[in-house]
Protein backbone atom coordinates (compact mmCIF):
# COMPACT_ATOMS: atom_id res chain seq x y z
CA UNK A 1 0.00 0.00 0.00
CA UNK A 2 1.20 3.62 -1.30
CA UNK A 3 -0.17 6.07 0.66
CA UNK A 4 -0.80 9.00 -2.24
CA UNK A 5 -1.70 12.68 -1.04
CA UNK A 6 -3.52 15.19 -3.04
CA UNK A 7 -4.01 18.66 -2.76
CA UNK A 8 -7.30 19.54 -4.12
CA UNK A 9 -7.93 23.67 -4.98
CA UNK A 10 -11.10 24.89 -4.56
CA UNK A 11 -12.34 25.26 -7.94
CA UNK A 12 -13.97 29.00 -8.51
CA UNK A 13 -17.51 28.86 -9.45
CA UNK A 14 -18.02 32.10 -11.81
CA UNK A 15 -18.87 31.39 -15.10
CA UNK A 16 -16.15 29.70 -17.48
CA UNK A 17 -14.39 32.21 -19.60
CA UNK A 18 -12.76 29.52 -22.16
CA UNK A 19 -14.43 28.81 -25.12
CA UNK A 20 -15.57 24.66 -25.32
CA UNK A 21 -13.46 22.67 -27.31
CA UNK A 22 -14.74 21.79 -30.78
CA UNK A 23 -14.40 18.60 -32.60
CA UNK A 24 -12.96 18.61 -36.42
CA UNK A 25 -12.42 15.66 -39.00
CA UNK A 26 -8.52 14.34 -39.06
CA UNK A 27 -8.80 14.82 -42.82
CA UNK A 28 -9.11 18.60 -41.87
CA UNK A 29 -6.20 18.65 -39.18
CA UNK A 30 -3.34 20.30 -40.96
CA UNK A 31 0.02 18.47 -41.23
CA UNK A 32 3.28 20.05 -39.94
CA UNK A 33 6.71 18.75 -40.34
CA UNK A 34 8.82 19.23 -37.03
CA UNK A 35 12.29 20.27 -37.31
CA UNK A 36 14.00 17.58 -34.97
CA UNK A 37 17.37 18.48 -33.31
CA UNK A 38 19.96 16.25 -34.31
CA UNK A 39 22.52 15.09 -31.31
CA UNK A 40 26.17 14.95 -32.17
CA UNK A 41 26.22 11.89 -30.20
CA UNK A 42 25.16 9.59 -33.56
CA UNK A 43 24.30 6.37 -31.19
CA UNK A 44 21.94 8.44 -29.10
CA UNK A 45 20.54 10.23 -32.19
CA UNK A 46 19.68 7.25 -33.67
CA UNK A 47 17.73 5.49 -30.71
CA UNK A 48 16.02 8.66 -30.50
CA UNK A 49 14.90 8.30 -34.32
CA UNK A 50 16.91 11.19 -35.67
CA UNK A 51 16.87 13.95 -32.42
CA UNK A 52 14.86 15.51 -29.83
CA UNK A 53 11.44 16.55 -30.60
CA UNK A 54 10.48 20.50 -29.30
CA UNK A 55 8.40 20.02 -26.53
CA UNK A 56 9.33 16.43 -25.90
CA UNK A 57 9.78 15.05 -22.61
CA UNK A 58 12.99 12.00 -23.15
CA UNK A 59 12.99 9.80 -19.59
CA UNK A 60 16.96 8.26 -19.13
CA UNK A 61 16.82 5.21 -16.70
CA UNK A 62 19.27 2.85 -16.05
CA UNK A 63 21.13 0.93 -13.20
CA UNK A 64 23.28 3.37 -10.66
CA UNK A 65 26.63 3.72 -11.74
CA UNK A 66 26.21 2.53 -15.38
CA UNK A 67 26.30 6.13 -16.70
CA UNK A 68 23.14 8.22 -16.99
CA UNK A 69 24.67 11.38 -15.97
CA UNK A 70 27.63 11.26 -18.03
CA UNK A 71 25.94 10.33 -21.09
CA UNK A 72 23.40 13.38 -20.55
CA UNK A 73 26.17 15.60 -19.32
CA UNK A 74 28.19 14.47 -22.85
CA UNK A 75 24.86 15.03 -24.88
CA UNK A 76 24.06 18.98 -23.11
CA UNK A 77 27.45 20.13 -23.99
CA UNK A 78 27.98 19.00 -27.47
CA UNK A 79 23.95 20.87 -27.79
CA UNK A 80 25.00 23.75 -25.69
CA UNK A 81 25.12 26.52 -28.50
CA UNK A 82 23.38 24.60 -31.20
CA UNK A 83 20.16 25.25 -29.58
CA UNK A 84 21.04 28.01 -27.58
CA UNK A 85 21.77 27.80 -23.68
CA UNK A 86 21.74 24.74 -22.09
CA UNK A 87 20.10 24.73 -18.58
CA UNK A 88 21.33 21.41 -16.31
CA UNK A 89 19.52 21.05 -13.12
CA UNK A 90 21.45 18.46 -10.57
CA UNK A 91 19.12 17.77 -7.59
CA UNK A 92 21.71 15.58 -6.80
CA UNK A 93 25.36 16.98 -6.73
CA UNK A 94 26.78 20.67 -6.92
CA UNK A 95 28.00 22.67 -9.43
CA UNK A 96 31.31 22.07 -8.54
CA UNK A 97 30.91 18.07 -8.80
CA UNK A 98 29.21 18.83 -11.94
CA UNK A 99 31.96 21.25 -13.06
CA UNK A 100 34.40 18.23 -11.31
CA UNK A 101 32.99 15.52 -14.27
CA UNK A 102 33.25 17.78 -16.99
CA UNK A 103 36.36 18.37 -16.98
CA UNK A 104 37.17 14.80 -16.67
CA UNK A 105 35.21 14.07 -19.75
CA UNK A 106 36.68 17.29 -21.20
CA UNK A 107 33.25 18.65 -21.97
CA UNK A 108 32.45 22.36 -21.71
CA UNK A 109 30.95 25.05 -23.16
CA UNK A 110 30.01 28.70 -22.36
CA UNK A 111 25.94 27.84 -22.99
CA UNK A 112 26.14 25.35 -20.80
CA UNK A 113 24.38 26.47 -17.76
CA UNK A 114 24.51 24.61 -14.46
CA UNK A 115 22.03 24.99 -11.48
CA UNK A 116 21.91 22.82 -8.25
CA UNK A 117 18.62 22.92 -6.85
CA UNK A 118 16.10 20.55 -5.70
CA UNK A 119 12.50 22.77 -5.92
CA UNK A 120 11.11 22.56 -8.84
CA UNK A 121 9.40 25.54 -8.76
CA UNK A 122 12.50 27.55 -8.28
CA UNK A 123 13.82 25.56 -11.04
CA UNK A 124 11.03 26.39 -13.82
CA UNK A 125 11.15 30.19 -12.44
CA UNK A 126 14.91 30.04 -13.43
CA UNK A 127 14.54 28.66 -16.66
CA UNK A 128 11.48 31.02 -17.59
CA UNK A 129 14.28 33.70 -16.79
CA UNK A 130 17.24 32.10 -18.60
CA UNK A 131 14.95 30.81 -21.83
CA UNK A 132 17.10 27.39 -22.74
CA UNK A 133 17.06 25.81 -25.97
CA UNK A 134 17.34 22.18 -23.51
CA UNK A 135 16.34 21.57 -19.97
CA UNK A 136 18.25 18.57 -18.40
CA UNK A 137 16.69 17.65 -14.48
CA UNK A 138 19.06 15.21 -12.80
CA UNK A 139 16.73 13.31 -11.31
CA UNK A 140 13.21 13.62 -11.35
CA UNK A 141 13.51 11.13 -8.02
CA UNK A 142 14.91 14.23 -5.68
CA UNK A 143 13.32 17.44 -7.06
CA UNK A 144 10.05 18.24 -5.23
CA UNK A 145 7.06 20.74 -5.13
CA UNK A 146 5.96 22.43 -2.28
CA UNK A 147 2.66 22.55 -2.85
CA UNK A 148 2.70 18.48 -2.04
CA UNK A 149 3.45 17.71 1.57
CA UNK A 150 5.09 14.61 1.17
CA UNK A 151 8.88 13.33 0.47
CA UNK A 152 10.72 13.87 -2.89
CA UNK A 153 10.54 10.93 -4.98
CA UNK A 154 7.06 9.78 -3.49
CA UNK A 155 4.40 8.46 -6.18
CA UNK A 156 2.59 11.96 -5.74
CA UNK A 157 5.34 14.25 -6.30
CA UNK A 158 7.15 11.88 -9.19
CA UNK A 159 3.73 12.57 -10.63
CA UNK A 160 3.00 15.89 -10.29
CA UNK A 161 6.61 17.20 -11.00
CA UNK A 162 6.53 15.53 -14.59
CA UNK A 163 2.92 17.22 -15.08
CA UNK A 164 4.36 20.69 -14.38
CA UNK A 165 7.73 19.97 -16.13
CA UNK A 166 5.43 18.68 -19.39
CA UNK A 167 3.09 21.87 -19.31
CA UNK A 168 5.89 23.84 -19.27
CA UNK A 169 7.45 22.45 -21.68
CA UNK A 170 5.08 22.23 -24.47
CA UNK A 171 4.07 25.19 -24.58
CA UNK A 172 7.61 26.79 -25.51
CA UNK A 173 8.82 23.68 -27.36
CA UNK A 174 11.66 23.35 -25.14
CA UNK A 175 12.74 19.70 -25.05
CA UNK A 176 13.61 17.80 -21.51
CA UNK A 177 15.78 15.16 -20.72
CA UNK A 178 14.67 13.66 -16.99
CA UNK A 179 16.54 10.65 -15.78
CA UNK A 180 15.06 8.44 -13.72
CA UNK A 181 15.95 5.87 -10.65
CA UNK A 182 15.40 2.57 -11.38
CA UNK A 183 14.09 -0.20 -9.21
CA UNK A 184 16.29 -4.07 -8.22
CA UNK A 185 13.79 -5.31 -10.51
CA UNK A 186 15.26 -2.76 -13.63
CA UNK A 187 12.11 -0.66 -14.04
CA UNK A 188 11.97 3.16 -13.46
CA UNK A 189 11.09 4.09 -9.63
CA UNK A 190 7.71 5.49 -8.85
CA UNK A 191 4.78 5.08 -10.43
CA UNK A 192 4.17 3.72 -14.00
CA UNK A 193 2.06 6.63 -15.16
CA UNK A 194 5.49 8.28 -15.31
CA UNK A 195 6.31 6.19 -18.38
CA UNK A 196 3.32 7.10 -19.71
CA UNK A 197 3.61 10.81 -19.32
CA UNK A 198 6.58 11.13 -21.16
CA UNK A 199 7.07 10.75 -24.69
CA UNK A 200 10.09 8.77 -24.78
CA UNK A 201 11.60 6.29 -22.53
CA UNK A 202 15.38 5.37 -22.62
CA UNK A 203 16.96 2.38 -20.97
CA UNK A 204 21.02 2.32 -20.48
CA UNK A 205 21.85 -1.33 -20.14
CA UNK A 206 24.91 -3.06 -19.62
CA UNK A 207 27.14 -4.88 -16.50
CA UNK A 208 29.11 -2.31 -14.69
CA UNK A 209 31.82 -4.23 -15.04
CA UNK A 210 32.02 -4.58 -18.62
CA UNK A 211 32.82 -1.60 -20.89
CA UNK A 212 30.28 -1.83 -23.06
CA UNK A 213 26.62 0.25 -22.69
CA UNK A 214 23.81 -0.39 -24.80
CA UNK A 215 21.14 2.08 -25.04
CA UNK A 216 17.83 0.90 -26.04
CA UNK A 217 14.80 2.61 -26.46
CA UNK A 218 10.84 0.90 -24.80
CA UNK A 219 9.23 3.81 -25.91
CA UNK A 220 9.37 6.54 -28.57
CA UNK A 221 5.84 8.80 -29.67
CA UNK A 222 8.20 9.87 -32.12
CA UNK A 223 9.69 7.04 -33.83
CA UNK A 224 10.75 3.03 -33.89
CA UNK A 225 11.85 1.51 -30.56
CA UNK A 226 13.81 -1.12 -32.37
CA UNK A 227 16.76 0.90 -32.46
CA UNK A 228 19.57 0.56 -29.99
CA UNK A 229 23.35 2.61 -29.30
CA UNK A 230 26.33 0.95 -28.48
CA UNK A 231 28.90 2.82 -26.36
CA UNK A 232 32.57 2.35 -24.64
CA UNK A 233 33.19 3.38 -21.50
CA UNK A 234 36.27 5.00 -21.61
CA UNK A 235 38.35 7.39 -18.78
CA UNK A 236 37.14 10.02 -20.88
CA UNK A 237 33.33 9.00 -20.39
CA UNK A 238 30.96 7.19 -23.35
CA UNK A 239 32.82 6.25 -26.92
CA UNK A 240 30.00 5.82 -29.79
CA UNK A 241 31.02 2.18 -31.34
CA UNK A 242 30.24 2.61 -34.45
CA UNK A 243 30.76 -1.22 -35.59
CA UNK A 244 29.52 -3.09 -32.69
CA UNK A 245 30.67 -6.70 -34.46
CA UNK A 246 33.88 -6.12 -34.22
CA UNK A 247 33.59 -5.14 -30.90
CA UNK A 248 32.01 -7.89 -29.65
CA UNK A 249 33.70 -10.14 -32.10
CA UNK A 250 37.42 -8.78 -30.96
CA UNK A 251 38.39 -11.54 -28.50
CA UNK A 252 37.09 -14.58 -29.97
CA UNK A 253 38.53 -17.64 -30.25
CA UNK A 254 38.01 -19.73 -33.28
CA UNK A 255 39.04 -23.17 -32.26
CA UNK A 256 36.77 -23.49 -28.46
CA UNK A 257 33.69 -25.88 -28.64
CA UNK A 258 30.67 -24.62 -27.33
CA UNK A 259 31.19 -21.41 -29.12
CA UNK A 260 29.16 -20.25 -32.37
CA UNK A 261 28.92 -16.89 -33.70
CA UNK A 262 24.50 -15.54 -34.03
CA UNK A 263 23.67 -13.06 -36.44
CA UNK A 264 20.72 -10.80 -34.59
CA UNK A 265 18.90 -7.87 -35.47
CA UNK A 266 18.97 -4.30 -33.40
CA UNK A 267 16.37 -2.72 -35.50
CA UNK A 268 17.99 -1.47 -38.87
CA UNK A 269 21.52 -2.97 -37.32
CA UNK A 270 22.63 -6.38 -37.67
CA UNK A 271 25.11 -7.35 -34.98
CA UNK A 272 27.16 -10.38 -34.73
CA UNK A 273 27.79 -11.78 -31.22
CA UNK A 274 29.23 -14.55 -29.62
CA UNK A 275 27.66 -17.23 -28.08
CA UNK A 276 29.15 -19.58 -25.34
CA UNK A 277 27.47 -22.95 -23.60
CA UNK A 278 29.12 -24.69 -20.94
CA UNK A 279 27.66 -28.37 -20.62
CA UNK A 280 28.68 -30.63 -17.24
CA UNK A 281 27.57 -33.58 -15.45
CA UNK A 282 26.08 -32.24 -12.61
CA UNK A 283 26.60 -33.20 -9.14
CA UNK A 284 22.62 -32.77 -7.65
CA UNK A 285 19.96 -34.49 -8.74
CA UNK A 286 18.24 -31.37 -10.55
CA UNK A 287 20.18 -29.93 -13.18
CA UNK A 288 20.69 -25.84 -13.29
CA UNK A 289 20.04 -24.36 -16.70
CA UNK A 290 21.45 -20.37 -16.26
CA UNK A 291 22.21 -17.87 -19.13
CA UNK A 292 23.61 -14.45 -18.88
CA UNK A 293 22.06 -12.16 -21.77
CA UNK A 294 19.42 -14.75 -22.34
CA UNK A 295 16.43 -15.74 -21.36
CA UNK A 296 16.36 -18.33 -19.01
CA UNK A 297 13.08 -19.91 -20.03
CA UNK A 298 14.29 -19.85 -23.60
CA UNK A 299 17.28 -21.52 -22.98
CA UNK A 300 15.17 -24.53 -20.58
CA UNK A 301 12.92 -24.73 -24.13
CA UNK A 302 16.01 -25.01 -26.18
CA UNK A 303 17.43 -27.80 -24.11
CA UNK A 304 14.24 -30.05 -24.03
CA UNK A 305 13.90 -29.54 -27.78
CA UNK A 306 17.71 -30.86 -28.36
CA UNK A 307 16.62 -33.73 -25.86
CA UNK A 308 13.26 -34.73 -27.44
CA UNK A 309 14.15 -34.38 -31.00
CA UNK A 310 17.66 -34.68 -31.68
CA UNK A 311 18.40 -37.19 -28.25
CA UNK A 312 21.20 -35.48 -27.04
CA UNK A 313 21.16 -36.91 -23.66
CA UNK A 314 21.33 -33.48 -21.46
CA UNK A 315 18.98 -34.51 -18.78
CA UNK A 316 21.69 -35.09 -16.62
CA UNK A 317 24.04 -31.83 -17.66
CA UNK A 318 24.41 -28.31 -16.03
CA UNK A 319 23.93 -25.90 -18.91
CA UNK A 320 25.37 -22.32 -18.78
CA UNK A 321 24.52 -19.94 -21.67
CA UNK A 322 26.25 -16.60 -21.89
CA UNK A 323 26.30 -13.43 -24.63
CA UNK A 324 29.87 -12.38 -24.76
CA UNK A 325 30.27 -8.27 -24.18
CA UNK A 326 27.54 -8.31 -22.11
CA UNK A 327 24.54 -7.51 -25.16
CA UNK A 328 21.25 -9.01 -23.81
CA UNK A 329 19.60 -10.27 -27.19
CA UNK A 330 16.05 -11.25 -27.30
CA UNK A 331 15.20 -12.39 -30.59
CA UNK A 332 14.37 -16.02 -31.37
CA UNK A 333 16.58 -15.57 -34.31
CA UNK A 334 19.76 -16.37 -31.68
CA UNK A 335 17.92 -20.21 -31.30
CA UNK A 336 19.78 -22.47 -33.22
CA UNK A 337 23.31 -20.18 -32.26
CA UNK A 338 22.47 -21.29 -28.75
CA UNK A 339 21.58 -25.03 -30.01
CA UNK A 340 24.78 -25.71 -31.61
CA UNK A 341 26.79 -23.83 -28.93
CA UNK A 342 25.23 -26.58 -26.42
CA UNK A 343 25.82 -29.21 -28.88
CA UNK A 344 28.97 -28.47 -29.46
CA UNK A 345 29.89 -28.17 -25.85
CA UNK A 346 27.96 -31.87 -24.96
CA UNK A 347 29.99 -33.52 -28.44
CA UNK A 348 33.28 -31.48 -27.07
CA UNK A 349 33.27 -30.34 -30.93
CA UNK A 350 34.28 -27.38 -31.86
CA UNK A 351 31.91 -24.91 -35.07
CA UNK A 352 34.38 -23.86 -37.71
CA UNK A 353 35.54 -20.11 -37.44
CA UNK A 354 34.20 -19.15 -40.74
CA UNK A 355 30.39 -20.69 -39.54
CA UNK A 356 27.29 -18.53 -38.21
CA UNK A 357 24.13 -19.29 -37.33
CA UNK A 358 20.96 -17.97 -38.02
CA UNK A 359 17.08 -19.62 -37.57
CA UNK A 360 14.17 -19.85 -34.94
CA UNK A 361 13.68 -23.10 -33.92
CA UNK A 362 10.21 -24.65 -33.07
CA UNK A 363 9.07 -26.99 -30.60
CA UNK A 364 8.71 -30.01 -33.50
CA UNK A 365 12.47 -29.30 -34.38
CA UNK A 366 11.57 -27.12 -37.26
CA UNK A 367 13.64 -24.42 -38.44
CA UNK A 368 11.56 -21.17 -39.36
CA UNK A 369 12.64 -18.36 -41.83
CA UNK A 370 13.81 -14.84 -40.43
CA UNK A 371 13.41 -11.68 -42.05
CA UNK A 372 16.35 -9.46 -43.28
CA UNK A 373 18.02 -12.29 -43.83
CA UNK A 374 20.23 -10.47 -46.80
CA UNK A 375 21.54 -7.85 -44.74
CA UNK A 376 22.50 -10.36 -42.06
CA UNK A 377 24.62 -12.30 -44.63
CA UNK A 378 26.27 -8.69 -45.89
CA UNK A 379 27.25 -8.11 -42.44
CA UNK A 380 28.68 -11.23 -41.96
CA UNK A 381 30.27 -11.22 -44.93
CA UNK A 382 32.11 -8.15 -44.28
CA UNK A 383 33.52 -9.28 -40.92
CA UNK A 384 35.17 -12.40 -43.17
CA UNK A 385 32.58 -15.41 -42.35
CA UNK A 386 32.49 -17.66 -45.52
CA UNK A 387 29.18 -20.13 -44.16
CA UNK A 388 25.72 -19.36 -42.92
CA UNK A 389 23.96 -22.10 -41.71
CA UNK A 390 20.13 -20.99 -42.37
CA UNK A 391 16.59 -22.34 -42.40
CA UNK A 392 14.89 -23.50 -45.90
CA UNK A 393 12.80 -20.70 -46.92
CA UNK A 394 9.10 -20.99 -47.14
CA UNK A 395 7.22 -19.00 -49.47
CA UNK A 396 9.22 -16.26 -49.94
CA UNK A 397 10.51 -14.82 -52.73
CA UNK A 398 13.48 -12.05 -53.95
CA UNK A 399 16.03 -13.65 -51.19
CA UNK A 400 19.21 -13.04 -52.41
CA UNK A 401 22.02 -14.64 -52.22
CA UNK A 402 25.81 -12.85 -51.13
CA UNK A 403 28.85 -13.44 -53.13
CA UNK A 404 31.52 -15.18 -51.14
CA UNK A 405 29.33 -16.77 -48.85
CA UNK A 406 28.03 -20.44 -48.48
CA UNK A 407 24.30 -20.51 -47.05
CA UNK A 408 23.47 -24.14 -46.06
CA UNK A 409 19.86 -24.33 -46.21
CA UNK A 410 18.25 -26.91 -43.09
CA UNK A 411 15.13 -27.60 -42.41
CA UNK A 412 15.60 -29.01 -38.57
CA UNK A 413 18.05 -28.69 -35.86
CA UNK A 414 19.51 -31.87 -36.16
CA UNK A 415 20.32 -31.22 -39.50
CA UNK A 416 21.90 -27.73 -38.51
CA UNK A 417 23.87 -29.27 -35.44
CA UNK A 418 25.19 -31.97 -37.94
CA UNK A 419 26.06 -29.07 -40.80
CA UNK A 420 27.45 -26.72 -38.15
CA UNK A 421 29.57 -29.48 -36.82
CA UNK A 422 31.10 -30.93 -39.32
Amino acid sequence: MVETIEDRRPGTSGPKTRAAARAQPLTAVGSAEVDRIAVPIQEMNRVLGGGLVPGSLVLVGGDPGIGKSTLVLQAAAALAGTVGPVLYVSAEESAQQIKLRADRLGVGHDDLWVLSETNLTEVLEAAEGQRPGLLIVDSIQTVFVDEITSAAGSVSQVRECTARLMQWAKPRNVPVLIIGHVTKEGTIAGPRVLEHMVDAVLYLEGDRYHQYRILRGVKNRFGSTDEVGVFEMADVGLREVRNPSEAFLEERSGNAAGATVAVTMEGTRPILVEIQALTTSTAFGLPRRSANGLDSNRLQLLVAVLQKRVGLGLGGQDIYANVVGGLRIAEPAADLAVAIAVASSFKDRPVDSGTVAVGEIGLSGELRSVNQLERRLNEAGRLGFSRVVAPVPVGRRGERGVEGIEVVRVGTVGEAIEAALG
